[in-house]
């Protein structure tokens, strides 16, 4: 057998006691994932003479081996198997055993979904599911049981995968029980895999050449032995690295990071590279993923100045706190190990440190106190930069104070507003020119002209107080709100002719006023909740902003008066909950209002508006109006007729509320529209046939889980006069009855029986006589009630011979009735002595004269006489009556069943119903055997 890619199928004898060798199918290694493969096949053949002792007594086991990825194979080729086999049977080949063998799997488990096995020719089979070993493995691995299971045995190999099948040979005398192991040989069919696509690793800069770091994500590969991850690289070393792999107890390879050469973060704080894991299929197939080695810090650098002195001068009139200089050294280590405190050395004295401060973090001198005269004109201040574990770094800042001999100009304040430690308060609102300050601006020598003017922004004036000249007012030009802005800084700066300027700073606080409502982040809240909520559901969290601050600014929640009780608002989290349960049925839509109100005196306000929507929940059966519903319903109603309404609601909105009808039992008869829930009869409906229906239409709604209930149907069926008198006897017009000549005037002679499918007065049957015919007919009457026929008047000599009496069968139904009619034979003789004479006499046509004498029947109907007009009001009459009518079939019922029974001994059941007469009857039409009757 040959594939594409001229995979061939190698065997090897196998011999069939106690263990048959393996055989094995190779197929060359590709990375093409789509192959058309080989098929292989078992053909089992069992050694020795089957009969019933050796068959339970020996076992069979046969062990076969083939590469994983074949997706259709046979194992076994049907030629090389009966070649090796076949010397072993007896002399009779399979094909000529009687009955022949069948073989089955004992059980299927997962290997079925693999294999199939051919239960005559017992030819195994690979299914069409691709073999894939690495999932067959960890689908089946560890179930060692036979009889269809997935194992990983120990042989012939460690790491095989077995499929365990479980084959009987029958029938019972050649039973034997063969066990089928199939070894998937591993292929090179997937790369090594790294599970994270970044790799990172983290060197410290002083790590020693040969230091081994583990890459703690190292690459898996399914596959086995040398398929699977065998080395590893890297793209690029960055001469710093190389990579090397050691393996464990298990064989698993884990590659280490080495170390080759010196490290330094601050040259270079991170290397990038790309790791390759390569497995040792041929061709090998590779797996890769970024590698980042970072470089951490440590503690190899110290604090550095970039000068050893610097030079600065500061002036006798300097104010407290003016910067004087500023140190920086530098440590170009990160994080902790470039953490930098100044301090002045012990060198500096103690009055150099009083007039100047140098901050420890910064490395900034300032003037701390105020100059005097008896100061010393030069300060060198040394100063340390200190690192953890280093020697400090040493600068030196040469300060010299210049002495100023002329005095600034002065400038007094005068304060208005309230003012605390040199800030001025004011609320906010405050009207416009609200005066704050005066100030007084002169020169302390009095020889210099000194101008004055405000520096810094803000909505504020500096404005010369006449008629004084050297007075200057401080005011306000607008409004101010302390929600835009709460602190002002502005400077009042003098200066004289000289260049020589003071300053004096204004810091303005503005206090605020609850004028600010309290606003809501949305006016409308539009809300849903499902009904049928639990108890103290959430709803929401209501928010609204007040700009004012501290308790002006503080907001509580409120429920407005339309909101219902069971409703709660916390007031200081505004969480609104509903208290008891929703039913959207009761109530689907809520709307109130809601307050949030501030706490400033007097309290502000704002309104917001909650709209609650019920969301339906299918909580809700369909319902029917009624319980029972009764339909009177005439018979011989049209197919597809409407029969009556069924009327179902459903409480629920949406789908929840769609409502589908339909008919449980007799839905082949009666069919529901879904849509108006209209009944219909699928058929025309007979009340002969059955009187009355018994429904169950269920109502199925359209929510998920859907929710139904059922309702029972009854329709009556309102007799319609459809169905003529039947005549049972006389059984036929050809039949005759003797009557001697010695009967007795008031004798019955015999009867006219008739029954009629319909009931009420539908079925009320009248008899009488239309015509006659012989020596002298009108000796017989009939009773028109019972149909019995007497003898009026004693028979004379010349009332001898065949006397034929039509008897008319009719009904009372309105609108019209129905009759039938039946020709009753009476021969007036002492015996029967020629009866061809007789037949030939009922073969002739009879010349009858039909009467339109109608019978007269005493009749009390209960009801009161209908109009032919219409049969609108019969139909309603008939349904006022109809339990009446129900009875009234029942008790027909019994009595019919009684009547039938009195005459068993008639077998003929062809019966007859004559159509009405009109004028003369062809009796020739009707030509019957005639039947012999004896006398009642």
């Amino acid at each position: 057998m040959r594939g594409r890619g001229n995979a061939r199928s190698s065997w090897r004898t196998a011999t069939w006691h106690p263990r048959l060798d393996m055989g094995r199918l190779s197929r060359p290694r590709s990375s093409t994932s789509h192959r058309s493969l080989p098929h292989l096949f078992l053909f089992f053949l069992f050694v020795g003479p089957f009969n019933c002792l050796a068959s339970y007594s020996r076992a069979t086991e046969l062990l076969y081996s083939l590469n994983e990825g074949f997706p259709a194979l046979r194992l076994v080729p049907r030629a090389a198997g009966r070649q090796n086999q076949l010397p072993q049977l007896p002399e009779r080949t399979l094909a000529e055993r009687s009955p022949p063998l069948s073989f089955s799997l004992a059980s299927r488990g997962l290997s079925g979904q693999y294999v199939t096995l051919d239960n005559r020719s017992g030819e195994l089979h690979t299914s069409d599911q691709e073999i894939d070993r690495e999932a067959l493995c960890l689908e089946g691995g560890g179930g060692g049981a036979w009889g269809g299971s997935i194992s990983i045995s120990s042989s012939p190999s460690s790491d095989s995968c077995l499929l365990l099948l479980d084959v009987l040979v029958l029938p019972q005398e050649y039973f034997r029980f063969v066990k089928v192991k199939i070894a998937i040989r591993d292929i090179n069919d997937n790369a090594p895999q790294f599970p994270v696509s970044q790799i990172s690793v983290w060197v410290p800069e002083n790590a020693p050449v040969n230091t081994r770091l583990a890459i703690e994500h190292p690459a898996m590969d399914p596959d086995i032995g040398t398929n699977g991850v065998q080395t590893y690289r890297l793209l690029d070393y960055h001469r710093m690295f190389t990579l090397d792999v050691e393996e464990n107890e298990n064989g698993e390879r884990t590659p280490y990071l080495i170390v080759m050469g010196l490290l330094d973060r601050e040259t270079q704080d991170q290397y990038v590279s790309i790791i390759i894991a390569e497995d040792g299929g041929s061709p090998p197939l590779l797996g890769s993923a970024t590698l980042t080695i970072g470089i951490t810090d440590i503690n190899d650098n110290c604090p550095l100045f970039a000068d050893s002195q610097i030079n600065v001068t500061v002036f006798g009139n300097a104010t407290v706190g003016t910067p004087v200089a500023a140190v920086q050294a530098v440590d170009r280590d990160l994080g902790t190990n470039a953490q930098i405190t100044y301090s002045y050395s012990q060198k500096v004295p103690q009055a150099s440190k009083d007039l100047f401060h140098l901050d420890e973090t910064t490395g900034v001198i300032k003037l701390f106190s105020k100059i005097g005269g008896s100061v010393l004109q030069t300060h060198k201040l040394t100063i340390l930069a200190n690192g953890p574990g280093c020697i400090p770094a040493v600068t030196t800042a040469l300060v010299t104070i210049i002495k100023v001999i002329f005095r600034p100009p002065e400038i007094v304040p005068r304060y208005i507003a309230n003012e605390v430690d040199g800030v001025v308060y004011l609320k906010e609102l405050e009207p416009i020119n609200t005066p704050i300050a005066f100030f007084t601006i002169r020169d302390p020598e009095g020889k210099y002209k000194v101008n004055c003017y405000l520096d810094g922004e803000g909505p504020f004036r500096l404005s010369p107080y006449k008629p004084y000249s050297n007075e200057y007012l401080l005011e306000t030009t607008k409004l101010m709100d302390y929600e835009l802005q709460q602190f002002y800084e502005i400077a009042v700066v003098a200066w004289n002719s000289e260049g020589f300027h003071v300053k004096k700073i204004i810091k303005v606080q503005l206090l605020d006023d609850n004028d600010n409502a309290p606003i809501f982040l949305q006016p409308l809240l539009e809300l849903t909740i499902e009904e049928n909520n639990a108890p103290n559901a959430f709803l929401t969290k209501l928010y609204a902003t007040d700009a004012d601050s501290g308790e002006r600014g503080q907001v509580s929640y409120f429920l407005g008066p339309d909101a219902p009780s069971y409703f709660s608002l916390d007031s200081v989290t505004g969480i609104l909950t509903v208290s008891t349960q929703l039913d959207r049925e009761e109530k689907e839509k809520y709307r109130y209002t809601v307050r949030a109100v501030d706490s400033g005196k007097p309290p502000r306000e704002s309104v917001a508006t909650v709209a609650l929507t019920v969301l339906d929940k299918n909580d809700n059966s369909p319902r029917f109006i009624n319980k029972d519903f009764s339909f009177f319903v005439p018979e011989n109603f049209p197919g597809y007729g409407e029969i009556g309404v069924i009327s179902v609601t459903d409480a629920d909105a949406g789908r929840n509320g769609w409502v589908a009808l339909s008919v449980v039992n007799q839905s082949d008869i009666f069919v529901i529209d879904t849509g108006k829930g209209m009944l219909r009869a699928k058929v025309s409906l007979d009340r002969e046939q059955q009187s009355s229906y018994t429904l169950w239409v269920e109502a199925v709604d359209g929510g998920q889980p859907a929710l139904s209930s059922t309702a029972k149907i009854t329709i009556l069926l309102l007799d319609i006069n459809d169905n003529p008198p039947l005549v049972l006897f006389p059984q036929s017009n050809m039949s005759y009855l003797l009557v001697l000549p010695s009967t007795l005037p008031g004798s019955p002679v015999t009867e006219v029986y008739a029954v009629d499918k319909d009931t009420g007065m539908n079925a009320v049957i009248a008899y009488s006589i239309i015509g006659r015919r012989g020596p002298r007919p009108e000796s017989f009457r009939i009773d028109p009630k019972t149909g019995n026929i007497t003898l009026e008047e004693a028979l004379l000599q010349t009332d001898y011979g065949l006397h034929r009496l039509l008897v008319k069968v009719s009904d009372h139904g309105y609108p019209e009735p129905l009759h039938s009619t039946v020709m009753v034979n009476l021969f007036v003789n002492d015996t029967v002595s020629n009866e061809s004479y007789i037949e030939s006499l009922l073969r002739k046509e009879p010349e009858i004269n039909i009467e339109e004498k109608e019978p007269q029947i005493s009749i009390e109907p209960t009801h009161r006489k209908v109009e032919s007009v219409s049969c609108v009001p019969t139909l309603v009459a008939l349904s006022v009556i109809s339990l009446g009518s129900i009875t009234l079939v029942t008790g027909m019922g019994i009595y019919i069943c009684l009547r039938r029974g009195k005459k068993h001994h008639r077998e003929d059941e062809n019966l007859e119903v004559q159509i009405p007469l009109k004028g003369k009857i062809d009796l020739h039409m009707r030509e019957r055997k005639p039947v012999a009757i004896s006398n009642i």
